[in-house]
């Protein structure tokens, strides 16, 4: 098998290659166990929400979408489908997971979740700051109001059975260390980087806690990826072979171990024995997959070792 593979598709790859993988971390069962998904984080899961935000991160206009349904832009930062969308098939959940900012969002829509997910946000309350997207503060809110709309739609007994029993991701994390970090900088004035991915892993654990806290059981924090192999990454820093940038993967492995570590005290400090709160490795198979292609039948198309910064387009609106 042959695959044209971008940044986020290579994402959305993996994550099905290693669906009943222990190294990914999770099984994740395609038998209907999961009422619904709920989503938190950034472009890598969101929905659209961005669509309805007066912020320059958008991706409502083409070349996205080209391969989404009808080849129009949803808002998704992907051509197609995102891996949130892909992990809810898997999961046997729902074909497409809606942004919960969509004005055409239905009542139906809700028993079998949403995304509250914002392109360019992150752990630190800084980086949303700095494009004027939605916060994982602002996502929880949603999260409450969307709670309230759920006992409205189905009562309070089956929204308890929904939230206790949904899988949630949380995918954030790139965007504080490649953007606010490395690239602009604002963080590196008052942090090194051991300090700064402390202050993450920090906001990620309260995080995961306050989401436990209005009931979620079953959830699901991934990794971030080898930042330094971003397209935009490689161009800016990899020289002339664009090579990936070791001092942003270094980074990434670092919150990533601390991550793991402190999801695990998270987990074994839980009352509810039902309760799980796992980490996902997709550092590794993305890394993986993209140092050898081949042992996955992936062709990389020349276009996509261009010269050019690739991974973000912007709209001239």
């Amino acid at each position: 098998m042959k695959l044209s593979c971008s940044i986020v598709l290579c994402f959305v790859y993996v994550l099905v290659v290693f669906r009943n993988s222990t190294e990914a971390g999770v099984r994740l069962p395609k038998n209907g166990t999961f009422p619904a998904i709920l989503v938190f984080g950034d472009s890598i899961a969101d929905q659209g929400n961005n669509n309805n935000l007066k912020t320059l991160v958008k991706c409502n206009f083409p070349p996205y979408g080209k391969d989404f349904m009808g080849g129009t832009p949803s808002g998704r930062f992907s051509n197609g489908r995102t891996p949130a969308d892909l992990i809810a098939e898997e999961l046997g959940i729902k074909k497409l997971v809606p942004a919960y900012l969509d004005p055409h969002l239905q009542s139906t829509d809700l028993p079998t979740g949403v995304s509250f997910a914002s392109g360019a946000t992150g752990f630190d309350p800084e980086t949303p700051g700095l494009v004027s997207v939605l916060s994982l503060s602002d996502q929880l809110e949603m999260f409450k109001d969307y709670i309230g709309k759920l006992k409205a739609t189905v009562g309070e007994e089956r929204t308890n059975d929904i939230l206790t029993n949904s899988i949630y991701l949380v995918i954030a994390g790139s965007d504080d260390l490649a953007n606010t970090y490395f690239t602009i900088g604002l963080r590196k004035l008052q942090y090194d980087i051991n300090s700064y991915t402390n202050l993450l892993v920090q906001s990620a654990s309260k995080f995961t806690t306050e989401l436990y806290g209005l009931g979620a059981k079953r959830i699901a924090v991934f990794g971030i990826p080898p930042i330094g192999c971003m397209p935009s990454q490689r161009t800016l820093t990899g020289g002339g072979v664009r090579e990936c940038a070791e001092k942003y993967n270094q980074a990434a492995q670092l919150f990533n171990t601390k991550l793991s570590s402190a999801l695990s005290s998270l987990t074994n400090g839980l009352k509810d024995a039902k309760a799980r709160i796992v980490y996902i490795d997709i550092y590794n198979p993305l890394l993986d997959l993209i140092q050898n292609p081949g042992k996955y039948g992936v062709l990389w198309h020349g276009k996509n070792r261009s010269v050019r910064a690739r991974g973000a387009v912007l709209s001239n609106k």
